[in-house]
């Protein structure tokens, strides 16, 4: 396996410690790797913070970072049951449970079905309209592990389904989805698009070998302008829904962190080695970032 690449199913820390079966399911789920459900549970939060909802729904905060926990899990899941072939040939995944044989695909099952059911009870933590906003990504979601077979951009698709806990937060806080809403989700579908992209990097050679697409792979020379331009677009996008909120040049200044944050990552990426690795979980920090700049603009005075 080659050293530069880090693989996504290592057993260190606290989960060596745990019997075999709960440190499987652990690495079935990605527990040990908490930068996706972060990545998944963002824009949620900064729905909820744009929305008003900062200071006083921090109960629906801390339930949709459960939900974005056992969600990313599920995901998580029933993309290795669905890949397992797949992973086998990719340095990367070649470590995972089921594309390893440490598990069997009738536990893996059973397993999406237990993080499923903590799923529903976070579900029911929302008001009616809420629950049909959040229900209607389940096509997106069963959809996108087909994506790389079938087209050279699942990145895309992958930003439809990470950047849905927008639309919750928003319509749970707003009682319907309205513009601000929309904008943020629409900037944060090109945010996934772009780190996702850098994440991809890793796994370039592997996939044009195997014959699956990904968005590294599509924009070839051009990865560096490829999420820059990702990023611009959602900054932008980003800037009309604070702009819906506050209609203020000085509520503007709340993206400019994010904005040097996410300057900073394409001006120093490096397509090679464990470099693409850190710039995309450097992306934990990005969206904290964001959710200040929320924060601050929605619990403003009006």
């Amino acid at each position: 396996m080659n050293q530069t690449i880090v693989p996504d199913s290592e057993a260190r820390g606290l989960l060596a410690r745990l019997p075999d079966t709960p440190r499987t399911l652990a690495q079935l789920a990605r527990f040990d790797r908490p930068i996706g459900w972060w990545l998944l549970f963002w824009p949620g939060g900064w729905a909820v913070a744009l929305a008003g909802g900062g200071f006083t729904r921090w109960p629906l905060i801390a339930w949709l970072l459960l939900g974005s926990i056992a969600m990313r899990g599920a995901g998580c899941v029933f993309n290795d049951i669905v890949d397992r072939d797949l992973d086998r040939k990719v340095a990367r995944t070649a470590a995972r449970p089921l594309a390893s044989g440490a598990m069997s695909v009738k536990v893996a099952w059973a397993w999406l079905l237990a993080l499923c059911l903590v799923g529903l009870v976070v579900l029911l933590q929302l008001h009616l309209h809420a629950q049909v906003v959040a229900l209607g990504s389940l096509a997106l979601v069963a959809a996108y592990p087909f994506m790389k077979r079938i087209t050279g951009w699942p990145q895309l698709w992958l930003g439809l389904v990470f950047s849905w806990a927008a639309l919750v937060g928003w319509s749970e806080v707003m009682g319907a989805l309205s513009r601000p809403g929309l904008f943020l989700y629409a900037g944060t579908i090109f945010w996934v698009v772009g780190y996702d992209t850098i994440y991809a990097l890793q796994d370039r050679e592997d996939d044009a070998l195997i014959g699956i697409g990904s968005s590294a792979l599509s924009m070839g020379r051009h990865v560096r302008t490829g999420v820059a331009l990702c990023y611009a677009l959602a900054l932008i996008l980003w800037a009309c829904a604070i702009w819906q909120i506050r209609p203020q040049a000085l509520a503007l200044g709340a993206l400019l962190p994010v904005a040097a944050h996410l300057l900073w990552q394409v001006a120093t990426l490096k397509e090679d080695g464990i470099d693409p690795l850190r710039k995309f979980r450097s992306n934990r920090f990005a969206g904290f970032l964001m959710f200040l700049g929320c924060l601050v603009v929605g619990s403003a005075p009006a």
